[in-house]
């Protein structure tokens, strides 16, 4: 009996990894229009997508959240050509955030402080479910999020790891610890 249970436990993980492999995030439609965009550091293509939207102006304002408080602007223009002007206008640099759950209390601060109601949040396809299960612990119903995911190649390593990190954070939080 309780070798079944295990196995059946054993297999729901596996399902559910497989579920979680398959339903990566997407980008966002480029008719979605928000009041501002959070991107979350740590990936490539993140930051340089984020300056698309505001360029685009399907976001109003941008935060790089979870910034190294070292880099500057000036910094970040030099590496992402052409970025200069939209970098000084509508870009603001956040470094008090060290994970993904100080990254949505760091977003919240910012959002109420422009009065913003909508963001779209933008980070690697792979790491959008538990960011999007973060940000919604942290901000409620009050804000619409549209996601926004940036392709990636991810490895079976990368994700088995982010998965494992998802379940363990549901968990937590379903046990209240």
């Amino acid at each position: 009996m309780i070798a079944r249970f295990v196995s059946f436990l054993l297999i729901l993980y596996m399902l559910g990894f497989v579920l979680f492999a398959v339903t990566l995030g997407k980008p966002a439609s480029e008719s979605v229009h928000t009041d501002a965009a959070v991107v979350l550091t740590g990936g490539s293509g993140r930051i340089e997508r984020g300056i698309e939207v505001v360029r685009a102006r399907q976001a109003g304002r941008l935060l790089i959240a979870g910034a190294d408080p070292s880099v500057t602007k000036a910094d970040l223009a030099r590496h992402i050509p052409g970025s200069g002007p939209t970098l000084r206008c509508c870009v603001d640099l956040g470094s008090e955030s060290v994970d993904t759950r100080s990254n949505a209390e760091e977003a919240q601060r910012w959002l109420v402080k422009g009065r913003y109601k909508s963001l779209r949040l933008i980070t690697s396809d792979w790491h959008m479910r538990r960011a999007q299960y973060e940000f919604r612990k942290v901000l409620g119903q009050r804000y619409t999020i549209i996601a926004d995911g940036v392709p990636t190649e991810p490895s079976f390593l990368t994700l088995f790891g982010e998965y494992n990190k998802f379940a363990l954070r549901r968990v937590a939080v379903w046990l209240d610890i």
